[in-house]
């Protein structure tokens, strides 16, 4: 069994595919396997990767018959993987040769880290540099409270959830759920189990174009399309079942009594400043359309 698995979740990503995996099979540590998800793709995105399955016995595709989502579709790749180190990588980046190497490196040496990410380039659609980004996520604290506290006061664009990470731990979350900011609530539980660990170079290119699912936040049609395509629409109190997400990641972390009171109060509070929109989506639910 590989220490490492890749684990690619696919939809329509035609274009851009082969750079993804190339950057992949490129890597200085090659000791891995690599899983692609295929989201019942209407492009040429199965061609392409059964091109590379056929080429390299590392390579794996999986083609659903449905769309279950973006989220859905990193828990269904996840449950075909095996190795004890985890990487997912959306299919429109790529990643530095060096990343791998250096990332297995820092989690065999540091059993307290459960997730190693590097620094962000942002590029556009065409490869071009957009700017390097900061994402101030190196949580070293000895206190799991402080770990989610920091994570929640710096986290800005949401990358780090495609460094590499311990699947014990992972297994330990609900992974990433289907509502909106879920990979932001998936790393606040990772934080509870252990350390967060920078590596100190660009080693990840993340691509932003009109089709990817961190573009248009505000667009309710273009989440819904990539959270929940089979519905006709998202749900209307996804702010509370964030909230929900979060106060039972808490209560089902190995953190003593006093920080899970502190840290659910912390929730509490979030609440409070959200309140205008937990109230606005409570009276869409009550109120008759």
């Amino acid at each position: 069994m590989p220490p490492v698995s890749i684990a690619i979740p696919a939809y329509n990503c035609g274009r851009y595919i082969a750079q993804c995996i190339e950057s992949f099979l490129g890597q200085t540590y090659g000791d891995f396997e690599l899983v692609i998800s295929d989201n019942a793709s209407t492009d040429d995105t199965e061609a392409v990767c059964r091109g590379y399955e056929s080429a390299d016995p590392r390579v794996r595709y999986v083609r659903r018959a449905e769309n279950i989502g973006g989220p859905g579709n990193f828990r269904h790749v996840f449950s075909l993987c095996s190795g004890k180190y985890h990487k997912w990588s959306t299919a429109d980046d790529y990643w530095h040769p060096e990343f791998l190497r250096e990332a297995v490196a820092v989690l065999d040496a540091r059993p307290d880290v459960v997730l190693c990410y590097p620094k962000t380039r942002l590029i556009d659609a065409s490869g071009n540099t957009i700017k390097d980004y900061e994402d101030n996520l190196e949580l070293s604290a000895e206190s799991p409270r402080q770990r989610m506290r920091d994570l929640h006061n710096n986290i800005g664009l949401c990358n780090a959830h495609l460094g590499l990470l311990r699947r014990e731990a992972m297994l330990k979350t609900a992974l990433i759920g289907g509502h909106l900011a879920s990979d932001v609530d998936f790393l606040g539980e990772m934080a509870l189990l252990g350390k967060f660990s920078l590596l100190p170079d660009v080693r990840f290119f993340r691509r932003f174009h009109a089709t990817s699912s961190s573009w248009a936040r505000d667009d309710a049609e273009h989440q819904a399309a990539y959270y929940a395509p089979s519905a006709k629409a998202m749900s209307g109190v996804g702010t509370w079942k964030r909230f929900g997400f979060q106060l039972g990641a808490i209560a089902r972390s190995p953190v003593d009594l006093a920080d899970k009171l502190a840290l659910s109060f912390d929730v509490l509070r979030r609440m409070h400043y959200e309140r205008g929109a937990l109230m606005r989506e409570l009276g869409s639910q009550i109120v008759p359309r």
